[in-house]
């Protein structure tokens, strides 16, 4: 397959006229051509990364079969997402036993698992099930902990926390910070013991205050990737700027964080075991508290790109070089040769065009 006469976008290289040569399932040539710096309406960037969704188009982690999450990684074509990360969210070990189980042998975009709980502070649930949360221990984390968790999402005030990251270190976990009432002093400790990572920044954190600045300026103060959901609900336009410009592109990875709703109409939904209702694309509680989100990867990418005026190679970096380099996967998220030709192919205007995954067309 050759790709001619077309914008190529890499986090690295930048932005230039070319074309891209691919053989099997990775990426054998990529040719610089001066085609001249019009205004190009193919425009080629590295798949995009979703690594924080916990449902689409109706197939929810927490109860999808092999054909679904099957069904789940064709839909995320459509999108633009060549890799992703199912997420699960506070359950039995029971429950999220089976989940690693379903996922087993699924050969596709999936990554790998994202626990979203259950080790979590309840007084920041979130729309997590309060009786599912529960402290760590190392007995459970040897149960559940297989090579098929990349991620998961912790509290680092909850008790045996240090004992859980040491352990999950040692299995190539990364560790996340989320839904906790940390105050700066504990955001630091956990930072200083090399957790360098904030999930849905800056919901479920404390807030910024000037005696106490807390989870969120503990993310601005210290060295940590962050999780972001562009969706105009969970962040305002605003501070999604605010965050690009303090922490900048390096530093911010994009998710959806998406529920069964996403890709489908307004209406009545469930998430582990919660009731959701969804209005004008906003997902709540019957408490007001919101619940996820509706938004779809190309969405947020297109909200990210207009809220900040980022350039194009920033924006590869945040929708998906930066999530790979987080979970220790370096052979995506390029467009150079040898990397895997996993790929979106967008208009001028952002909109997803056709996607490559692994060297063949599947949108």
């Amino acid at each position: 397959m050759k790709l001619e006469n077309v914008l190529i976008v890499d986090p690295i290289n930048g932005e230039y006229t070319g074309d891209i040569e691919i053989k099997g399932k990775t990426i054998s040539g990529v040719i610089r051509k001066d085609y001249g710096y019009k205004d190009f309406d193919t425009i080629i960037m590295p798949g995009f990364v979703d690594p924080h969704t916990h449902a689409q188009k109706g197939i929810d982690t927490m109860h999808a079969t092999k054909e679904e999450f099957k069904s789940w990684a064709k839909n995320n074509f459509s999108y633009g997402v060549t890799t992703f990360l199912p997420t699960t969210v506070s359950a039995t070990k029971e429950q999220i036993l089976k989940v690693l189980d379903s996922i087993e042998d699924v050969n596709s975009s999936i990554e790998g698992i994202h626990l979203e709980g259950p080790y979590i502070n309840v007084e920041k649930k979130g729309a997590q099930n309060p009786q599912y949360i529960r402290d760590p221990s190392l007995e459970e984390l040897k149960e559940i902990i297989s090579d098929k968790v990349k991620l998961i999402t912790m509290a680092p005030e909850v008790n045996g926390f240090i004992e859980a990251i040491n352990y999950l270190e040692e299995k190539n976990v990364v560790i996340s910070l989320g839904h906790t009432s940390a105050n700066f002093d504990i955001f630091k400790k956990a930072f200083e013991s090399g957790v360098n990572r904030i999930t849905h920044f800056s919901n479920a954190l404390t807030p910024l205050h000037h005696r106490n600045i807390g989870g969120t300026g503990s993310g601005f103060y210290f060295d940590f990737n962050i999780e972001m959901i562009c969706d105009g609900i969970h962040l305002s336009p605003e501070f999604v700027m605010l965050v690009y410009k303090i922490k900048g592109a390096d530093k911010i990875i994009l998710i959806t964080d998406s529920i069964a709703a996403a890709g489908l109409q307004d209406g009545e939904y469930e998430l582990g075991g919660l009731s959701v209702t969804v209005k004008n694309n906003k997902a709540t509680l019957s408490d007001g508290t919101i619940a996820g989100s509706t938004l779809l990867f190309n969405e947020g990418v297109k909200n990210f790109k207009r809220f900040t005026n980022c350039t194009l190679q920033e924006l590869a970096k945040v929708s998906s070089y930066n999530a790979l380099q987080d979970l220790h996967i370096y052979d995506k998220g390029r467009i150079e040769v040898g990397y895997y030709a996993n790929l979106v192919i967008l208009d001028k205007d952002l909109n997803v065009k056709e996607t490559i995954f692994e060297g063949e067309k599947v949108f």
